[in-house]
Parts: C-alpha cells; structure tokens; sequence
C-alpha cells in the first residue's frame, strides 16, 4: 500500500511543478483524486485543474491546508513571506510541507511557517513526463512514515534520492534541476548546426533529438563511464576526433563547470536572501506545532 494511501494532498501555489505533481501521484494510483486539493487565486487555473484531474479546487490557501496531510509548497521563492505567514498559523504537528521552491533552505521555510517538518526538494522539468531527477531533504523532526510519503510522492515523478545533508540540493538544483537548460542549450546549436550544413529545420530538429535521446539509453543501460563510450566512437583520425578537439579547443568542459557553479552560487545566494528576510521580518523560529 502507498504511504499515501489515506492521505490528503494539498498544494499550494499550483504552477506548472505543482500540476507535474498531482499529475505524477494519480497516474501512479498514490491517491485518489479526491484526495488532492489544490489552491489557486486564478479562477480559469482552478478550473483547469478540476476539469483535467477531477481534483478538488479552492482560492484560498488556508482553505486548502487545513485538512491537508501533505501540504505541496509550490509557490514563486519572493511569495514566501507573503504565503508562509498566511498559512503557518493553521499548520499543525504531523503535517508533512514539502516544498518545491527554488534556493529556500530549511531554515527559511520554518521560520517564516514556524512549523518544522519539513522536506526541501528540487525536481526538474521533466518530472512533467515521470521522467524528472529529484533530490530532497527532510529536516530531523520529519518523522520515517513521512519520509517515506515524500519518497513515494517524488517517486511519482520520476527518480528521487534522499540526501542527509541539505547542501546537497543546492548543488542538485545546478546540475539536475538546472540541467535540462543545459541540455536544451545544446540541443538548439546542435539543431542551428545541422541547418548551417543544408538540412531543412524539420529534419535537423529530429536528427539531434532522437541522437540525445538514442545516446542517453544507450549510457544509461551500458553503465559505462562517458569516457569509455566516447572513445568507443572516436576513431584515430576520424570525424568524432576532428570534432572534439573542436570542443575542446572550445574550452567546453571549462565552461559547463562554470556554469554549473555559476548556477549554485546563485541557488546558495538566494538561500541566503530568504534567510535574512525571515530574520528581518521578525518571524520566530518554529515553535513544534
């Protein structure tokens, strides 16, 4: 049976993750739909939803959380004061806020919810498809039954990995939540490429895309290193050796890495600026509700 089973579903701030979300817990059978309740101050949002997911939706917030076991937190990270005050007070022990916010550490989320149970996770995009990379954190007081609904909830969405020390999601959120960026970035000079050498877009498009994707299986199912399997491609004198020392005259492994802390930097700085509007705003600490 899913940890889920009998649990009640609330999300809060229902974007785009969020939809990924509800979505990924009905297809996998986690919960019911009437068992999902989602807010939304957008009436055509709401409707949306209901209709696509036979879910539960209402425009308040508070409305939605308090009867909610797990309470998804899905809004934009400046909304945090705003939305963490309006909800915090009705929180109570045993609930599970999972929180799907970028850069918004541990310590920023309950002090603006004062509440302490608490998992800061990171999916990525392709969670859309069941196909996302999560890492998540789950603050000490989080109890193992929700550990286990937040495993289960992000597992919905693709692969999940639990790492006991939350610095590990913001390096998670340069590399695989920032990652498919990354990825779509070389895909369009891939693409732009082949239409420079004489192929209609149409064509060049489906050239670069079945290649990734072809590539990606085949890595994910060989379990060999990268390396090993580009040398399995790359013949003395030939057209692969031509082309990465292309790459590498190019620097590109120098500047992936740099974007790669490029992006932490930016993940850690906005931790940082959620902690001190916490601080500033004279919100206390969690209280153990």
């Amino acid at each position: 049976m899913s940890p889920l089973a009998n649990s009640t579903i609330a999300t809060v701030g229902s974007g785009v993750m969020a939809e990924a979300m509800i979505a990924g817990i009905l297809r996998g059978k986690l919960v019911d739909p009437g068992q999902v309740v989602a807010s939304h101050p957008r009436p055509e949002r709401r409707e949306h939803l209901a209709r696509e997911y036979g879910i539960r939706t209402v425009a308040s917030n508070v409305e939605a959380v308090e009867a909610a076991d797990v309470v998804i937190f899905g809004i934009k990270p400046q909304m945090l004061g705003k939305v963490g005050r309006e909800i915090g007070p009705r929180l109570r022990r045993g609930q599970l806020v999972l929180s799907v916010l970028a850069g918004a550490t541990t310590a920023a989320l309950t002090g603006i919810l004062g509440h302490d149970q608490v998992v800061r996770s990171m999916p990525n995009t392709p969670a859309r498809l069941g196909k996302g990379m999560t890492v998540w954190y789950a603050t000490p007081e989080c109890t193992d039954e929700q550990r286990a609904q937040a495993a289960a909830l992000l597992g919905a969405l693709g692969h999940q990995i639990e790492a006991d020390d939350e610095k590990m999601v913001a390096m998670a959120t340069a590399v695989s939540g920032t990652g498919p960026t990354y990825v779509f970035l070389v895909m369009e000079a891939l693409i732009d490429a082949a239409v420079h050498l004489g192929f209609p877009r149409h064509i060049a498009h489906d050239l670069v895309i079945e290649t990734l994707e072809g590539s990606t299986l085949f890595a994910k199912q060989s379990g060999m290193h990268p390396a090993e399997l580009r040398n399995m491609v790359t013949s003395p004198g030939g057209t692969s050796a031509a082309a990465l020392h292309e790459l590498e005259s190019g620097r590109l492994r120098t500047v992936l890495s740099e974007a790669v802390w490029a992006a932490y930097r930016r993940t850690v700085e906005l931790g940082d600026q959620l902690e001190a509007s916490v601080t500033a705003s004279g919100d206390p600490r969690p209280g153990g509700r």
